[in-house]
């Protein structure tokens, strides 16, 4: 039977927001030398993100002003080397983009629209920037927090996951959660929870997927989009090409079952 989202290639956009737009992701007036260092630094994230490189340290000097100019001239805006409306609009449209709200159609489940979405945040390459665990895209994730010990990969499924429950009116069947030991708990008390892969095709689009370390303790979290006999496909945060929870940016990987737990999703 085809799925309904099947057919998605772009994204329906329907011009609204699933969760608001954070704060620091909306122009509150020019950001140029002199400005606040969180504002700065905050371009400075940005920049970085769009692919010009500069340092992330909050002073809006010669290096900055010139990193901004190189992105305006990319994006054909006014080379002004200070960031106005049209310039900060342009910096954060990839977060806007992945917050935006996706047409759901008749009979789309939880765990459909978790994959859509997890595809549209795939699709504005998010990454840290600044340092381990920086950068607005953990900010986003992690409810505003970052730093060495604000691992991400459950701030970034279940904020997904808490998307397309939104879209839908529905609940999610554990309540999102920083923490993978708490995921799989909350999993095993609604009675959602899969120790190891008995059978391939109870692994449903868009459960997640633990990684264990112990029988109580897991160390690593991520949406299924796909489940196959001897491997399953991920879209996974914090994670690289090793597969490590201590990665940098949300990527596409495929996983064996060994070691792996799971959160089912209908």
């Amino acid at each position: 039977m085809t799925s309904p989202l099947t057919s998605l290639g772009a994204t329906p956009f329907t011009g609204r927001l699933t969760t608001p737009l954070p704060k620091e992701a909306t122009y509150q007036g020019d950001i140029a030398r002199g400005s606040p260092t969180a504002r700065v630094r905050l371009v400075q994230e940005w920049v970085s993100l769009h692919g010009v490189k500069t340092k992330v340290d909050g002073d809006y000097g010669g290096a900055t002003a010139e990193a901004v100019k190189t992105f305006q001239q990319r994006n054909g805006l006014p080379v002004t080397g200070a960031v106005d409306q049209a310039t900060f609009d342009e910096l954060v449209a990839p977060m806007l983009a992945a917050l935006q709200t996706i047409a759901a159609p008749p009979g789309a489940t939880l765990g459909e629209m978790t994959v859509a979405y997890a595809r549209q945040h795939l699709a504005s390459h998010p990454q840290e920037a600044g340092g381990e665990n920086m950068g607005p895209w953990v900010r986003l994730y992690m409810d505003g927090n970052q730093g060495a010990d604000q691992l991400w990969c459950s701030g970034f499924a279940t904020y997904v996951q808490q998307q397309a429950a939104t879209t839908l009116g529905v609940k999610v069947p554990v309540a999102r959660s920083i923490s993978c030991d708490d995921m799989a708990r909350g999993a095993k008390r609604a009675s959602c929870f899969v120790a190891g892969c008995p059978d391939f095709r109870a692994i449903t689009p868009g459960s997640l997927f633990l990684v264990r370390k112990t029988a109580d303790d897991w160390q690593h979290i991520g949406i299924v989009t796909r489940a196959e006999a001897g491997a399953f496909h991920t879209i996974e945060g914090n994670t690289n090409d090793d597969g490590s929870r201590e990665g940098f940016e949300v990527c596409e990987r495929v996983r064996a079952y060994d070691g792996k737990d799971f959160v089912i999703v209908a």
